[in-house]
């Protein structure tokens, strides 16, 4: 709700966390600023790093306010709705009456807010007559969705955070928790402080942040999470620690399941062998199990992101089947989702094999929805899914697609074939806020949406939350919410759809959603709204975060159920399932050829493709480059230096990235990150390199176990470069030299690294036509050339200040550049800084902050150390009084931790 013209309460759009967030204007005509809502029950106040700078994202660079049409000759020209709408309800109106509805396709997003999604899915599934709309969501908890339906008949996540924190064993697997859900990560860390004999034990290839908190870390063998947990109900069956009466009275398949399970994993050395682990570590984590009832088995994208998620969802999900542990507090199999709506979708049916308020496509589903929607072109069966999807377009079978807040050309594995699919599509409409993603230089029609701060509605976190969503800022030139989007283009399709498409508002959009829900439900579906079916419009102003499903009691009074307390699942008897599953490993062998596994995922200050936490230099600060972590072993073998650049490739294509040696990754193995688009790299985007495995029941893409092979990049040079904001044209990628190109946004200036094999024939005559002001402006050049030992220093200065500067050497070491940032803030340079520049670095060294660890409050990692040395730290918690690091988000916690740990071995010995 507004608390007041200047406060406001909304929900962070970033992780499936939900964090509820203040926004406050600090006076009349002020700025923005956001802090944690301390009422939101999903984070109580607590934000990270992210959603801490959001008001710092609110002037989005590039930002699309205008309705866009591509021409024949591909240029880009602004026009008015009503032209922008016509042409696409036209090529889509022309495609269905050539070729069918099944030519035509949505791909959307879990970025858009529920009622967005519930239009787009009534438009295509009830209007349009076809499935073929489907979502990002697709990339992330596809599995775990099918994992739930097959084993309760429904999507239901019967965990809670609170089920969390009461919990005596949390097990994670698969989830970096400290990074992608950093909230998450410090309720765990209290709810430990407040109960310290909790236990955590962390189930992942790599040693991540989120092990700062595990009592045991089994750094498993990629592929083999299904042998370690069959192993582990073999284990609880042999041990008789089965809670018989509940799988008597409520599972089905335990038998078989148990079978499966002594049949996959054998004995414990078999297991710990095959999953590179040793006995003891397996046998602690076994009985630790066995003998703690509360135990609540926390997973994400490292289980989901398989060729098998959903049978690895499953396995986790028998454990507790087999023992009881679920409907009670503080114990259930909890699959935490990636983003902050990806629940929301599910939903309404943003799933091309779903339909919406968790129906499926049965005879009676899809005539309950039928009648509910009244839908003249009912879909009768189910959608084609991501993957499919966009190798329908490459083939020419789907005509017409529209994408709304996501860029497919970034995010989906084989980048290479789903830029050839969108290139080969005949119109391609895109909805976005942003006017430069991958995937915009393919749209024929680009149609303004609003983004956070603008946006009303509602969305759903991981625990089943549902939050209000509301606007505080007033949405720029044209742009418009993507319900309201959606419906006009469906009353122009066919204007008898009219009155089906007529919303005044957000609210109207939700007050449907949730009848649907309550629609001939009588208990029979988990997901029932019934109790927020007529909420008014202020009534829906002022929604307070809710956990559905929410029954209509008497009087009119709000029911909140709980699920899976009376041990009655939506199965058609009632019974939960547990499933037979055995362990497959990866999808891409390892080879000769493809010798090492390539992992993917995300970074703790940056958010997908950047296009929100790119632009914010503190959020830069901490991980600037796309970077290849290398355990120092497989560096050595693979001839990889620290601080070079690495090709890392297989049949898919190849990437550069930096190279960043680290004794805690597993052996074997690599890890990229996943966040640089050609935005902001030329040849780092890693889906470049990603197979378009997939799940063959929830069709989501492997991303995690690539197999690939790592070699040095044969750089003839390297470079870096600072461009002051406004002083000269943008930075521009494609323009500069090198294989290897980088931008990264500073406060007030943009870097970039390079580093290439052909280099212009005069990088002075280079620089001086790339790194000038405009032409009206005085100008003044720094030269230094040493052309025989490939060392060049540029620099351009207008009116005495800084205005660029490029720096080129053979050597892939870049000193600190922190003396040289400032320069950038001397007006004028003096005689000393113009001898500086000259000579590559200062005559007076400063200090040297080192590596970026706390974004909150731009503290490096040598400052960190000095402290630690002087005032003989032994916690974090005295650096973060010392220093303060640590001590606004507390992402940087576990990184403070394992700096203090190693100070302290290093002065030991």
């Amino acid at each position: 709700m507004r608390d007041s013209m200047d406060s406001v309460r909304t929900t962070c759009p970033y992780c499936g966390v939900g964090c509820g967030v203040l926004a406050e204007r600090q006076a009349p005509d002020g700025e923005w600023s956001v802090r944690g809502d301390p009422d939101h029950p999903a984070n109580l106040g607590r934000l990270c790093s992210k959603g801490a700078a959001l008001a710092e994202t609110l002037d989005l660079p590039q930002r699309l306010i205008e309705p866009t049409l591509r021409g024949a000759d591909g240029t880009l020209e602004t026009t008015d709705w009503e032209s922008a709408l016509e042409r696409v309800a036209t090529g889509f109106r022309e495609t269905i009456a050539e070729h069918g509805p099944d030519s035509v396709a949505f791909y959307v997003s879990g970025q858009l807010l529920t009622e967005d999604y519930y239009l787009a899915n009534k438009l295509m599934k009830g209007y349009i007559g076809a499935a073929n709309i489907d979502t990002n969501s697709r990339l992330c908890m596809s599995s775990a969705v099918a994992a739930y339906k097959r084993a309760f008949g429904s999507d239901t996540v019967p965990v809670s955070y609170r089920d969390l924190e009461q919990a005596d064993l949390v097990v994670l697997i698969g989830s970096n928790t400290a990074w992608a859900h950093p909230v998450v990560f410090q309720r765990l860390i209290a709810a430990k402080e407040a109960r310290p004999e909790m236990r955590f034990v962390v189930i992942d290839p790599r040693r991540t942040a989120t092990c700062d908190i595990a009592d045991l870390h089994l750094p498993i063998a990629p592929g083999t999470d299904i042998l370690l947990l069959n192993g582990l109900l073999a284990h609880l069956a042999d041990r008789g620690r089965i809670d018989r009466s509940f799988v008597e009275a409520h599972v089905e398949g335990f038998d078989a399941t148990v079978e499966a399970a002594r049949h996959d994993s054998q004995d414990i050395e078999n297991i710990a062998q095959r999953c590179g682990l040793p006995v003891d570590d397996i046998q602690r984590f076994y009985d630790w199990f066995t003998a703690t009832e509360r135990s609540v088995s926390l997973w994400s994208q490292g289980l989901n992101q398989s060729a098998s998620g959903t049978d690895k969802g499953n396995a986790v999900i028998n454990l507790h089947l087999a023992t009881g542990r679920i409907g009670k507090p503080g114990m259930g199999p909890f699959s935490i989702t990636g983003q902050p709506n990806a629940m929301g979708g599910r939903e309404v049916g943003g799933l091309a094999n779903q339909l919406a308020a968790h129906q499926d496509f049965t005879p009676a589903d899809i005539d309950r929805v039928g009648r509910f929607w009244q839908a003249p072109n009912m879909a009768t069966e189910p959608g084609l899914k991501a993957v499919d999807l966009f190798e329908a377009m490459r083939d020419g079978r789907i005509k017409a697609v529209w994408i709304m807040a996501t860029n497919p050309a970034f995010s989906l594995p084989d980048s290479t074939t789903v830029r050839e699919a969108l290139d080969a599509c005949p119109l391609v409409v895109l909805s976005e806020c942003h006017g430069g993603t991958d995937t915009a230089g393919f749209a024929d029609v680009l149609l303004p949406a609003n983004t956070w701060g603008e946006r009303d509605g509602t969305v759903t976190n991981s625990e089943r939350c549902i939050s209000r969503q509301r606007a505080f800022l007033d949405a720029p030139g044209q742009a418009r919410p993507d319900w309201w989007i959606v419906s006009q283009v469906a009353r122009r399709i066919d204007p008898s759809w009219a009155t089906a498409f007529d919303f005044p508002d957000s609210a109207s959009v939700f007050r449907e959603y949730a009848r649907q829900t309550a629609f001939e439900n009588a208990g029979s579906r988990d997901l029932d709204l019934a109790g927020l079916a007529e909420l008014s419009r202020d009534d829906y102003q002022a929604l307070a975060p809710t956990r559905w499903p929410v029954q209509a009691g008497r009087d009119g009074e709000r029911e909140t159920i709980d699920l899976f307390a009376d041990g009655r699942f939506f199965t058609d008897d009632r019974r939960a399932r547990m499933i037979p599953v055995d362990n497959r490993g990866a999808a891409s062998a390892l080879t000769p050829a493809f010798p090492l596994r390539l992992n993917t995922g995300r970074l703790r200050d940056q958010w997908h493709g950047m296009t929100r936490t790119g632009p914010v230099p503190r959020l830069n600060t901490h991980r600037g480059e796309p970077t290849v972590s290398v355990h120092p072993f497989d560096a050595a073998r693979y001839r990889l230096r620290g601080g070079q650049i690495a090709r890392i490739g297989n049949a898919q294509g190849e990437i550069l990235a930096r190279v960043s040696l680290d004794d805690e990754q597993r052996r074997g193995s690599l890890f990229v990150p996943m966040h640089w688009s050609h935005l902001t790299a030329s040849r780092s985007g890693v889906n470049n390199v990603i197979a378009s495995d997939t799940d063959p029941v929830s069709g989501q893409p492997e991303f995690k176990t690539q197999a690939v092979w790592a070699e040095p990049y044969a750089a003839h040079w390297y470079g870096w470069a600072l461009v002051c904001e406004g002083a000269t044209r943008p930075p521009a990628l494609a323009g500069w030299p090198g294989d290897y190109r980088v931008v990264i946004q500073g406060a007030g200036l943009q870097r970039l690294e390079l580093a290439g094999i052909d280099a212009p024939a005069d990088w002075i005559a280079w620089a001086q036509t790339e790194l000038a002001p405009p032409a009206d402006t005085a100008r003044q050049w720094i030269e230094f050339a040493d052309p025989k030992g490939g060392q060049y220093r540029v620099a351009c200065l207008a009116e005495g200040r800084l205005q660029s500067v490029l720096f080129v050497s053979r050597r892939s070491r870049r000193p600190d550049i922190g003396w040289l940032t400032d320069l950038f803030s001397h007006a004028p340079l003096s005689d000393q800084d113009q001898a500086d520049l000259l000579a590559g670095k200062p005559a007076t060294p400063g200090e040297d902050r080192g590596p970026i660890v706390c974004a909150c409050f731009d503290v490096g990692q040598n400052t960190l150390i000095d402290a630690i040395d002087t005032q003989q730290i032994t916690d974090a918690r005295q650096l973060g009084e010392c220093t303060q690091a640590g001590t606004n988000c507390g992402s940087c916690i576990p990184e403070l931790k394992q700096l203090i740990a190693r100070r302290l071995t290093e002065t030991s010995n």
